[in-house]
């Protein structure tokens, strides 16, 4: 009896499942839902364009100190790679030599100092006695002659004392400006200015610092048509120090090199940065960039809103049905957090800028329209009860 029960239970489950499989259809599968992705109304505003330029910092004033006269290094008195300032004594050449010149020419002086003093005495006796007939007016006048003669040898004289005087002023070699000394080119003990005015040390100021860099022909041209338009409109030049930051003081112009090089087809051209740290000193490598023109209502996106395959740019757009379209897009310049588009975006075209990685051509999203600020940053809504 049992047996049977379990039996009929057996048949009525198979039955039940043939039933299941063979006589109703599968229920369709449930709709994938819409993800969620944050989306923003492109930017259009007007923006810089920016060229950038590898350049080297300068001193301000740079001046090479040199010895201008032959001797001995005494002493060198100054500090390497600090300022010094401007009169301050940075050599001393030994300076018996010339002293001893200066003495002579001072005893050749006075020599001839007597000799005017005697030739005088001449001219003046003589004088009356020529007018009397006493002595012939030959001898009178060859007098006179020694006077002048007399006079000359003075003044030379003089210029020699003078001259020594200069040079023995020269054994003490001072700073020509304030500014910041170099490593010394020489040490005591050194001989100096034999048949060349050695240099001894440079010295420079680095508040402003300068910088050098070259221009393209075409970079140069904008920059040429800003500078004519009026200061109003000159560009403000910022410079990248090579640890990546950035100077904090704007810098202004200060030269362009009169030709181009015709063998690079570039220009020259110097700025001056404000340095009050004096954190930046010359011969450091930075790179200067500056806006050169204006792109007029230009279309803006966030950098993170764009994505990049084997150098083709896409970004994906939200149409009025919520799918995504992932639109072909060419690049311009960047601006600080956002990206300039060149083509392939219009005016009110909404684009993902959070969970593009997570849709493809196609994909129905659920969107969230956020609000950017010229960074390309979300603008957070003020929290209950703030003031905005």
């Amino acid at each position: 009896m049992q047996h049977l029960k379990r039996l009929g239970s057996l048949v009525a489950v198979s039955l039940a499942c043939g039933c299941g499989k063979g006589g109703g259809e599968t229920p369709p599968a449930a709709a994938a839902a819409p993800v969620p992705v944050k989306v923003a109304v492109v930017l259009r505003k007007d923006v810089p364009e920016i060229t950038e330029s590898i350049g080297q910092t300068r001193g301000a004033v740079e001046v090479e100190v040199r010895a201008r006269v032959e001797g001995f290094i005494d002493r060198v008195l100054f500090e390497e790679g600090r300022a010094v300032k401007k009169g301050e004594v940075l050599y001393e050449i030994d300076p018996k030599p010339f002293v001893a010149a200066v003495n002579r020419a001072k005893g050749v002086s006075a020599s001839a100092a007597a000799d005017l003093a005697r030739a005088r005495q001449d001219v003046a006796r003589y004088k009356p006695l020529v007018e009397q007939n006493a002595i012939s007016r030959e001898e009178y006048e060859t007098s006179v002659s020694l006077e002048q003669a007399a006079v000359a040898k003075l003044d030379a004289s003089k210029a020699s004392v003078e001259s020594a005087e200069i040079d023995l002023g020269y054994t003490k070699v001072t700073a020509p400006i304030d500014g910041l000394a170099s490593k010394t080119e020489v040490k005591a003990g050194a001989l100096v200015g034999r048949g060349q005015n050695t240099l001894l040390t440079t010295l420079s100021t680095n508040d402003p610092i300068h910088c050098r860099f070259t221009l393209s022909e075409r970079d140069y041209l904008s920059l040429a048509r800003r500078l004519k338009d009026g200061a109003d409109r000159r560009p403000e030049f910022e410079m990248v120090l090579s640890d990546g930051s950035v100077h904090p003081h704007k810098g202004t112009f200060v030269f362009i090199e009169r030709l181009i090089d015709p063998t690079t087809g570039t220009i020259l051209v110097e700025v001056a940065f404000p340095n009050p740290e004096k954190i930046v000193r010359p011969g450091q490598f930075a790179r200067v960039r500056f806006p050169i023109a204006i792109r007029k209502d230009a279309i803006l996106v966030p950098q993170r809103a764009v994505s990049e395959l084997q150098a083709t740019y896409s970004v994906g757009v939200v149409m009025p049905d919520n799918k995504v379209e992932m639109r072909a897009v060419r690049m311009g310049p960047r601006v600080g957090g956002m990206w300039v588009v060149v083509s392939g975006l219009k005016t009110g075209d909404r684009v993902i800028v959070e969970g593009l990685q997570k849709v493809r051509n196609g994909s129905v999203v659920a969107p969230t329209q956020i609000e950017l600020d010229e960074n390309g940053a979300e603008v957070k809504p003020p929290a209950a009860g703030e003031v905005k």
